[in-house]
């Protein structure tokens, strides 16, 4: 059974959505952010970033929410989250993969942590401005893509529609959010009436009544 470290609407929510999607066994434990326990030695153990999430899988442990996501899709190919080897659209998968986390899920976290990325706390405001702005143009990008589809990678859904899911829900608040875009709000629209995200959403709390 899959072992899940997670908080809820953090960076495990890929990978929650993804094991729903499975319909595989798992257990979800919980790591109290508030509390900081993802530096707690227990946890630093299992995971030396202290970062959240974690993955169990037998004697193996994962760590990184893409890694995990991966891994979760090669290890059950008959869901077919992962294009095969030697598919042209792998490469596209990883493409647009790495674009979710090395770019936009980075400048996610310099706009929900300000104050990581300046020794003046005043500049905080400026620097979530000007994120702000930076993510929306990224978010305009995947509109174009997305314009007559209705998934990411070819036809079929994959690991990256679900990870673009979960960083789309961090950026529901922006000026111009996720759902103000033509044929991304159409596409998370769909996405928000599959059972893995409903379920995921009713056990995170979050309400997908914008979605509806």
């Amino acid at each position: 059974m899959y072992q899940l470290y997670y908080y809820p609407l953090n960076a495990s929510m890929a990978p929650h959505f993804i094991l729903e999607e499975l319909n595989v066994s798992y257990e979800l434990i919980s790591v109290d952010r508030k509390s900081n326990a993802q530096k707690s030695p227990e946890y630093l153990a299992l995971n030396p970033a202290g970062r959240i999430p974690t993955l169990i899988d037998g004697e193996l442990t994962i760590f990184e929410s893409p890694a995990i996501c991966v891994h979760l899709a090669e290890a059950n190919p008959a869901a077919k989250l992962i294009p095969l080897i030697g598919n042209n659209n792998r490469a596209m998968f990883f493409q647009w993969l790495m674009y979710l986390t090395n770019t936009v899920q980075a400048e996610l976290m310099v706009y929900f942590y300000p104050q990581k990325h300046t020794t003046e706390s005043s500049n905080s405001k400026n620097i979530k401005t000007a994120q702000e702005e930076r993510i929306t143009e990224m978010f305009q990008l995947l509109d174009q893509e997305l314009e007559n589809k209705d998934f990411l990678i070819a036809d079929s859904i994959s690991a990256c529609d679900y990870f673009l899911f979960m960083l789309a829900v961090w950026a529901d608040e922006f000026k111009k959010p996720p759902l103000a875009f033509t044929h991304l709000s159409k596409y998370l629209r769909k996405l928000a009436k599959r059972d893995a995200i409903i379920r995921v959403c009713q056990k995170e709390n979050l309400s997908l009544s914008d979605y509806q």
